[in-house]
């Protein structure tokens, strides 16, 4: 099966030197399932053909918000419209869970109650589930039909499903700890209140349930759909 990624955003330079872009780490997040990709930097104008250009599609993060008058984001939210109508499976993680959102008819805000940095834990259907988060921006409306699969008392809409093809998700299952500890040294200093900031650091250590995320997302692109 063919992931089309369509990235967003990129990784601060010193990380993406030594632990890769955005796109590869989903590549190390979805190993062993088979998959292969190909990735488009919508962020820097550069799009698919189509729809049927991949069998899946994976909007990544960005350090962009939805609501920015950015030339790409316009035909980014057509290219979303035009899956969703095609049927195939699309997962967004981030950004990708806001512009899917805000593609299909919901909000999207920076959140006034400020960042959720770090390990996050979030209710999903009946269980606790720990991932790490980088954001401020928040969807604040579903669209009509999102049903809201995770939430936490800072995040509502932290997981939205749209029928049976399309799931996002607010927090980063293919962000590790290296890659939080990165970004707290990279774009936190200065923007990230210092007290998150340090409690980031000292949740370095405490797992996360990514690669559990990491599977379902698999099985999400995969599973048989009428």
């Amino acid at each position: 099966m063919k992931i089309g990624i369509l990235q967003t955003g990129h990784a601060p330079d010193p990380l993406r030197d030594t632990l890769g872009d955005y796109d590869r780490l989903f590549h190390k997040l979805l190993d062993g399932h088979g998959f292969s990709y190909r990735t488009w930097n919508v962020v820097d104008g550069e799009f698919p053909p189509g729809v049927d250009a991949a069998d899946g599609w994976l909007v990544t993060g960005s350090k962009h918000g939805a609501y920015e008058p950015h030339d790409w984001i316009p035909p980014l939210e057509q290219f979303i419209r035009d899956t969703q109508a095609d049927g195939r499976p699309m997962i967004g993680v981030c950004f990708g869970h806001q512009i899917i959102a805000q593609a299909l008819g919901g909000r999207v805000e920076k959140f006034a109650g400020g960042w959720s940095v770090g390990r996050t834990e979030y209710s999903m259907q009946g269980r606790t589930v720990a991932l790490n988060a980088w954001h401020q921006d928040q969807v604040t409306q579903r669209p009509e039909g999102a049903v809201a699969t995770a939430q936490s008392d800072f995040c509502e809409n932290a997981a939205l499903l749209y029928g049976d093809r399309i799931w996002t998700i607010q927090p980063h299952p293919e962000f590790d700890a290296d890659f939080i500890d990165g970004l707290i040294n990279t774009r936190g200093e200065g923007v990230v209140p210092d007290d998150q900031l340090r409690g980031a650091t000292e949740a370095l250590t405490t797992p996360t349930d990514r690669m559990d995320i990491g599977a379902f997302m698999a099985e999400f692109f995969k599973k048989e759909r009428a």
